[in-house]
């Protein structure tokens, strides 16, 4: 969803599908290795948490790489702030992520708290929002236009998880006429194709990584590991490391069967093409 598709003014026939300036996509979800596209034309990316237990970092980091790889503007959107004392917390371990990162923190039901978001749905703009169920996207939603089109749930209160809301994918148009998004919790977010805007958001990481002493260190255990000595010296988090190391590992994995597949695919082509050339030459025989 998102693509652009000029039409004829009088007799809106379809003339030409504008190029992309930017997609979103990822493995799909189960056991197949078919990639699947999200949207397309974003120019900012809402990545909804909340001031709850439902906050987590390893799943920012994956939207923030989706993001960051697409080209597309991420802005982390934190909701549930009047539930909490502290969401200046919530909004400093959201800062951590990426230089620079931009974090808002409202009360979705708030109009005048949901106002810091304005500048990002204007004319001419389009936003999607991503984040797991129950943190309060329908809401955010309904606020954003100024209707209750999407029905809400409340969460399981014994661990802040959500129910599902949205189903599909919608775009909604908004009052100060940009286009809105939403897409539906993805329980199974597989990275693909992704290595650069992994490198991005752990940019730490990669930066130490180059200055270890071997090229293939695996910073486990190899003397001269820059990144292990950051570590030990407190300058680089354990757990952050851990995150990069599985999201690295699973990127990798996905690109590969990603890449396997596309193989046999020209390689079946191929022999297909084959095949119907040497009957075609029978056949003139």
């Amino acid at each position: 969803m998102g693509d652009w598709l000029l039409l004829d003014r009088e007799t809106f026939r379809p003339r030409r599908l504008l190029q992309r300036k930017s997609l979103f996509k990822r493995r799909a979800a189960g056991t197949g290795r078919k990639l699947q596209l999200i949207a397309a034309n974003v120019d900012t990316l809402f990545i909804v948490s909340s001031c709850n237990q439902d906050f987590n970092t390893a799943r920012l980091e994956r939207y923030l790489a989706l993001a960051r790889e697409a080209e597309v503007t991420p802005v982390i959107v934190l909701t549930k702030a009047d539930l909490t004392d502290l969401p200046e917390d919530f909004a400093r371990a959201a800062a951590k992520l990426l230089p620079g990162l931009l974090v808002e923190v409202l009360d979705a039901r708030d109009p005048d708290s949901v106002a810091c978001l304005a500048d990002w749905c204007a004319r001419g703009e389009t936003v999607a929002l991503v984040g797991s169920s129950g943190v309060g996207k329908s809401t955010l939603i309904n606020t954003l236009s100024g209707a209750n089109r999407i029905a809400t749930q409340s969460i399981r209160e014994d661990d802040d998880k959500g129910r599902h809301t949205t189903s599909a994918r919608v775009l909604h148009r908004l009052p100060a006429g940009g286009w809105l998004l939403d897409t539906p919790g993805m329980r199974e977010l597989q990275l693909t194709d992704v290595k650069t805007g992994l490198e991005e958001v752990f940019a730490d990481v990669v930066v130490l990584a180059r200055m270890c002493r071997f090229a293939d260190c695996r910073h486990e255990a190899e003397p001269g590991c820059a990144v292990l000595a950051a570590v030990d010296a407190g300058t680089l988090d354990a757990e952050r490391l851990k995150r990069w190391r599985k999201l690295a590992a699973e990127e990798a994995r996905n690109t590969e069967n990603l890449a396997e597949r596309r193989a046999r695919d020209r390689a079946f082509g191929k022999m297909v093409k084959g095949v119907m050339r040497d009957k075609r030459q029978q056949d003139g025989e």
